[in-house]
């Protein structure tokens, strides 16, 4: 019996991975913070601002994990994500808020190109052939 280890993640799909976990734990944190601060007078609107962030968050962090265990699946929602993510960090460049916007626009970045490496491909590709 072959009982070779299992193949380990390329580092900048590691990274991609732990960088879209972190993402996904500033999100839950924001719809944390969003039901901490719930007033009557905007309680409709701070619920569902919550689940969002909260289910957002939670997807990105699901979808770490998958990327990390070379799961292809994962792929596709984390692309989406920081393409989304790059229109946002657009939408706050200027003013004050430029800092957050480069923030937001290098970590997405920095997830796009360990995705798309080719040996981070390779991985995602094989799938079928780890156990």
């Amino acid at each position: 019996m072959n009982h070779s280890p299992a193949p380990v993640a390329p580092r900048p799909l590691l990274i991609a991975a732990a960088l879209t976990l972190l993402e996904g734990l500033f999100f839950v944190g924001y719809g944390v913070l969003e039901l901490v601060h719930l007033s009557t007078d905007r309680l409709s609107m701070g619920l569902t601002t919550s689940a969002f962030f909260l289910g957002y968050g939670a997807l990105l962090g699901w979808c770490a994990r998958g990327l990390r265990d070379g799961g292809s699946w994962a792929r596709s929602p984390v692309v989406f994500a920081q393409l989304l993510q790059i229109l946002v960090a657009w939408s706050f460049f200027g003013g004050e808020t430029k800092g957050v916007a480069a923030g937001i626009f290098v970590v997405s970045v920095a997830v796009l190109i360990g995705i798309m490496l080719p040996s981070s491909l390779k991985f995602l590709a094989d799938e079928d052939t780890r156990v």
